[in-house]
């Protein structure tokens, strides 16, 4: 396999004193004096970047960080990909904008992400083009079905996320960023997940014959059960930002069976999983069924530069000229470098080496299950959670996840969290990840959570809270 080499300066994590150093600190100083209370990533991740090259970054201090965010998994070819950067450069001495008119660079990108879809159902398929961020997608996603069904409710699943703006929210699980503005889009329902570790009716998975999706269907068809028929049902395979919680089989394929025969449209939410993520294009072919609309974005220029778009059954193609517009749909150098992705994808068989660091991963990984904070780990392809838990009460331990990601960016590993309390700590490298690299931060790793397990060992002995600031 013909995986990018990493640059010989940045071929291991080098972390030379506590973080933030003195050049980021000054410059997380001035974006604290300057820049939106609204920022996140700075909160948890103190360094300021000066470059990045693979899946490695530098910061302005010269500390070197193995990358396991990826821009929150824009990133699938890595940092400043040399190809990529050539296809860019040369685009942008060409054409740099185009609003929807058709240009060479949007056909061959719309060619490019039409051909990866699974046979036959690329024929079925049409493209729109969004404003330039998932949210913007979903936006449109919805709109779509609310115009070609003549119906106004949506079905969506707790736990989800699906963006920040205001049908965004309101389609997402997470109450902390919906309740300070209220809900922004009425006739929203929420049905349970499988989400069986933690199950959202309260069964054993051993036992249980998916409840949730029963009560799913139950309620869609129950001429008493308060709910009209929906517009929409939108889902995700794999729920990222709810903390990497992949839907059971049995769950997708009847949800899919129920949206068919109630002729309601299914939107999957591919944002996050799409492009290779979980080890094929997207999440739903390892499932076996077939969306009416798939909602892409993060990584389809493979490059950090900002592009969605939603595929859709041609049936429901039914909206006016300018139903959904934006000036930022035409972003050549994204679609420049989102075909070439594809090309260098399939050329280097990445996908195979998304399914084999995955693999890589799980086993590197197996000694955490001995720890008592563990309470799962789990992962598709380069998508990975560990999700942590009070090994007393069982509670949600985004205390200690947080607390193992500041361990791991001090040992020169950039990881995020998330899930309830943000007890998941996450994974998302990017898909050109070698063999070395993932051992070497999957090490990195598990010092990290070994010095925190003892560290809150220490503290519990000397009767000091398990979430007392330190």
């Amino acid at each position: 396999m013909n995986v990018l080499p990493q640059p010989a300066t940045f071929s291991a994590a080098h972390v030379t004193g506590p973080l933030p150093g003195p050049r980021s600190a000054e410059l997380l100083a001035r974006q604290e004096r300057d820049e939106s209370n609204a920022r996140t990533y700075p909160r948890h991740l103190p360094i300021a970047i000066a470059e990045g090259a693979g899946a490695f970054v530098r910061d302005v201090d010269d500390n070197v960080f193995i990358d396991f965010l990826a821009g929150a998994g824009v990133l699938t070819l890595g940092h400043s990909h040399p190809e990529l950067t050539d296809v860019v450069a040369g685009q942008a001495g060409t054409l740099t904008h185009g609003l929807d008119l058709p240009t060479p660079a949007k056909d061959a990108f719309m060619t490019a992400q039409l051909s990866m879809l699974p046979p036959g159902l690329a024929n079925r398929m049409k493209m729109h083009f969004c404003g330039p961020t998932g949210a913007n997608a979903v936006d449109a996603a919805i709109k779509l079905c609310k115009t070609a069904t003549g119906r106004g409710d949506i079905v969506s699943f707790q736990g989800g996320f699906h963006g920040s703006s205001a049908a965004g929210m309101a389609l997402s699980g997470l109450l902390e960023q919906k309740e300070p503005v209220a809900n922004g889009l009425p006739g929203v329902h929420f049905f349970p997940y499988s989400y069986c570790s933690r199950c959202p009716v309260g069964l054993r998975p051993e036992t249980c014959s998916t409840n949730c999706v029963q009560f799913f269907e139950n309620s869609l068809k129950d001429p008493l059960g308060g709910i009209p028929r929906p517009a929409a049902v939108i889902m995700e395979m794999i729920q990222g930002e709810g903390g990497v919680v992949r839907a059971t089989p049995e769950f997708v394929r009847t949800v899919r069976r129920v949206t068919r025969e109630l002729d309601i449209p299914l939107i999957v939410d591919e944002i996050q999983t799409g492009g290779g993520r979980t080890g094929t294009w997207f999440a739903f072919e390892q499932f076996g069924i077939e969306p009416d609309v798939i909602i892409a974005s993060k990584a389809l220029s493979g490059f950090g530069l900002p592009v969605a778009v939603i595929m859709y059954d041609r049936k429901l193609d039914r909206w006016l000229p300018g139903a959904h517009t934006g000036t930022f749909r035409g972003n050549q150098l994204a679609f420049a470098a989102g075909a070439a992705a594809v090309e260098i994808i399939r050329r280097d068989n990445v996908l195979e080496n998304v399914r084999r660091r995955g693999t890589q991963i799980g086993l590197l990984l197996e000694p955490l299950a001995s720890n008592p904070w563990v309470r799962e780990v789990r992962g598709w392809g380069l998508m990975w959670g560990i999700e942590l838990a009070d090994p007393e009460t069982g509670r949600p331990a985004g205390h200690m996840a947080r607390a193992v990601q500041r361990r791991a960016l001090q040992h020169g590993l950039i990881l995020e969290c998330g899930g309830r309390d943000d007890c998941v700590v996450r994974l998302l490298p990017p898909l050109i990840i070698t063999e070395e690299t993932t051992d070497e931060a999957c090490k990195l790793l598990l010092a990290a959570f070994a010095e925190e397990t003892a560290a809150a060992k220490g503290r519990a002995t000397a009767g000091i809270p398990g979430d007392a600031p330190r």
